[in-house]
């Protein structure tokens, strides 16, 4: 597996933002000679060659974490390569993926500034077919925001242990909200006045897309049995089920809101959930 840090200018942001990147570098190769076998076969492999595409992986990380931590605090380098999948992880610091209300456009940064760096200047496929999100924790809802608010730009989804953040039971965001204290929660969605069918009102959109027939992508849940948030989690599953949504769902039985959740179910994410082609594309 190839890994790469791509720090670049961001005009969304007006910030240098870090990317982490990485590449199934061992299913390419640069020859056809199969006396070049080195340690393993190039059966199978494909030849570097120009315009490959790699089907991508949007890794969103959770609350005071980075970019580099899905790769450093799970297998996932393993699981990528053999699923023959790049992944993508942007440092978003603790913005809940949205645009803030302190002014840091972080939705719009993910779902148009982001992709089309990524698409120009990587070997990253553009088709909606070939792209997809992960996110735990923070990430999680992050993940359920991109896919039903942007759900054109993804195939499918897959929110681990979300809960803080925008929900789709809009109820319990206000409820989170008065109950929760986390100062950089409050100063990022602000004047909650307004807040039903503004750009943070999940809810809104789950419903809406049902309502105009969107196609929305593939849709995952998962939480740990003993995890803190599991409760948060549950509205959501139940206000999506309410609406009408196809989607799976699943506790697992004795983990929490940790790492060893998170890299099981990256792992379960990757080899059986997501409708991957598993070779270059």
């Amino acid at each position: 597996m190839a890994v790469m840090r791509y720090n670049f200018f961001s005009e969304a942001l007006s910030l240098c933002v870090d990317v982490t990147i990485t590449y199934p570098s061992r299913k390419l190769t640069f020859t056809k000679d199969p006396s070049k076998k080195e340690m393993d076969s190039q059966e199978g492999k494909t030849l570097y060659r120009e315009g490959i595409k790699l089907q991508t992986v949007y890794i969103l990380h959770g609350g005071s974490d980075d970019d580099t931590m899905p790769l450093r605090y799970t297998n996932l380098e393993r699981y990528a390569e053999r699923n023959c999948v790049m992944t993508v992880s942007a440092q978003v610091k603790d913005s809940f993926y949205v645009d803030t209300a302190y002014g840091y456009k972080y939705f719009t940064f993910m779902t148009e500034e982001l992709p089309a760096v990524i698409q120009s200047l990587f070997a990253s496929s553009p088709s909606r077919e070939d792209n997809f999100i992960i996110g735990f924790a923070m990430g999680g809802n992050g993940a359920l925001l991109l896919g039903l608010k942007k759900p054109e730009l993804y195939s499918a989804v897959v929110a681990l242990s979300g809960g803080i953040g925008c929900s789709v039971d809009t109820d319990n965001f206000f409820e989170e909200m008065e109950t929760i204290n986390l100062p950089r929660l409050h100063s990022t969605f602000g004047d909650l006045e307004n807040f039903r069918g503004s750009e943070f009102d999940l809810g809104y959109y789950a419903k809406k897309n049902i309502e105009e027939n969107i196609q929305v992508p593939e849709l995952f849940l998962a939480v740990g049995e003993n995890d803190f948030i599991r409760d948060s989690v549950r509205k959501d599953r139940d206000a999506l089920r309410a609406l009408g949504y196809d989607f799976h769902y699943e506790e697992a039985a004795g983990l929490g809101h940790d790492w060893n959740f998170w890299d099981k179910y990256m792992e379960k994410a990757l080899d059986q959930w997501l409708p991957l082609k598993r070779r270059i594309v």
